[in-house]
């Protein structure tokens, strides 16, 4: 059975013009073997401008969901547009790697601010993401003990976070006027599935902070983008418009932690218990899931986020109406976008993903 088995796929083989070599080596995707860079956009107007300067466009529609492939500054990519929250992210990802051959991946969006001294119209690009509303939800402050032992969550199948000196993060208290309120909520590391072993039972690890790729994050330090501080409308030479311009020029942040979470997050107590727990810079909905997709299935990683606004802010703030009603978010996180492309294709002249044809 096996001589035959293999006299068929010789044949076909044959038939197809392809070495059987080359057959046995194929990377697996359903739709479009090409190594790629995955571009996942969670606003539809930044995917939109992406796509107007990819050349060679091909449109793909699996599920629903638009992929675009094409060259972008010298890079094969395909664009995608998630749409809001973790778990759109999550499946748009991994749809994009069941059908393409992603070599690495680039999600981009709008976050709000969790570090009280960046700007709305700043550009952050974390070196980790991380869940923080995975939580075990305690009825007090105290280290929970299920399984016997403070903290210990083994026998449930889970784990606590833990800081830097390897006790778990503290709880959220919420501030009242009577004094602190424990919240009992404590987060929690995810486990990521990457194997199975002999047993036929899941294994994997547990993890916290999913950190971007080294590579990725060493040519975005080297960017020297100059983020807009009016949208595209705006004619430069005259006053600043406060209705196109934020107030002050935005800048480009690297590094710092970015926090991922399943709410639309508009509570200034959480943002600063984020803050000075994780030393995060933005709050969204979508990264930290597909760095999640990311880890499990080993494809390298980075994000771009442009603030928005300073996450919960009580005060009414008109550069939040000038980024969003100007274009100015999406212009300058595409901005971003494009000129990482531009950089990872000087930086790394042999990768697999860059095109034959000048852009």
């Amino acid at each position: 059975m096996r001589g035959i088995w293999m006299c068929c796929l010789w044949a076909a083989c044959v038939l197809c013009h392809v070495p059987l070599h080359a057959a046995k080596l194929a990377p697996k995707c359903l739709t479009d073997c090409s190594p790629r860079i995955g571009v996942v956009s969670a606003f539809g107007a930044e995917a939109d401008l992406l796509v107007a300067q990819t050349r060679q466009r091909k449109t793909h529609v699996i599920n629903g969901n638009r992929f675009t492939t094409g060259i972008l500054r010298g890079n094969r990519v395909v664009i995608v547009l998630s749409g809001v929250s973790m778990i759109n992210s999550v499946m748009v990802t991994q749809l994009m790697l069941d059908h393409f051959r992603i070599d690495r991946l680039i999600m981009s969006g709008i976050a709000g601010g969790l570090n009280p001294q960046l700007q709305v119209g700043d550009v952050t690009i974390p070196d980790r993401w991380v869940m923080s509303m995975e939580v075990y939800w305690s009825h007090n402050a105290q280290l929970p003990s299920p399984c016997g032992k403070p903290a210990d969550m083994s026998c449930m199948g889970l784990k606590l976070a833990t800081g830097k000196d390897g006790l778990p993060l503290a709880p959220f208290h919420l501030p009242t006027p009577q004094g602190q309120v424990p919240t009992g909520l404590f987060m929690r590391e995810n486990f990521v599935m990457t194997a199975k072993n002999s047993q036929n039972k899941p294994a994997g690890e547990f993890v916290f902070a999913y950190p971007v790729d080294k590579d990725m994050l060493a040519v975005a330090s080297e960017l020297k983008p100059q983020p807009s501080q009016c949208g595209p409308a705006f004619k430069p030479g005259q006053p600043l418009d406060p209705k196109q311009c934020v107030r002050q020029q935005p800048k480009v942040l690297v590094g710092g932690a970015g926090v991922t979470g399943s709410a639309f997050l508009a509570n200034p107590d959480y943002r600063k218990y984020l803050f000075e727990n994780l030393h995060a810079n933005s709050f969204e909905m979508e990264t930290a899931g597909l760095a999640h997709v990311a880890y499990a299935n080993k494809v390298p990683y980075i994000a771009f986020r442009s603030l928005s606004d300073l996450a919960g802010g009580e005060t009414f703030d008109p550069d939040v109406v000038a980024l969003f009603s100007s274009g100015l978010a999406e212009a300058n996180e595409s901005a971003v976008t494009l000129a990482f492309l531009e950089g990872w294709r000087l930086k790394h002249p042999k990768s697999v993903t860059h095109a034959r044809l000048n852009r």
